[in-house]
């Protein structure tokens, strides 16, 4: 604890000042960039280093029917659940078509700058 009895805000103010009173007014602009770019860069990898929670399936691993079921019954069954699955369908082919775009648009670019 001795090591930071000694330490004083006031005594690093100055010394930091004096420090900089010291320097040329061109190194002085660097240090200002080099703290830009170092500001920027760890901001940049802050900001992207967010985490996208997994898709993570609805499985249904099993569904429970009479065995005794009438076809009517069936069919009626089938009627409900088939809107339900083509929304489905299509929300999976809407999403599948926004990555091929996605794709595509990245594709195109790489092609007009040569790569």
């Amino acid at each position: 604890m001795n090591f930071f009895g000694r330490m004083s805000p006031l005594r690093a103010y100055r010394d930091l000042r004096v420090f900089f009173a010291g320097r040329e007014p061109y190194e002085l602009w660097f240090l200002i960039a080099a703290m830009l770019i170092t500001g920027f860069f760890i901001y940049a990898f802050a900001k992207d280093s967010s985490v996208e929670a997994p898709y993570k399936r609805d499985i249904v691993y099993v569904e429970q029917w009479r065995a005794d079921r009438t076809d009517a019954e069936i069919r009626a069954q089938q009627a409900i659940d088939a809107p339900i699955k083509a929304k489905r369908l299509a929300e999976d082919k809407a999403a599948r078509e926004k990555k091929q775009a996605e794709f595509k648009r990245m594709d195109d670019a790489m092609s007009r700058w040569g790569l």
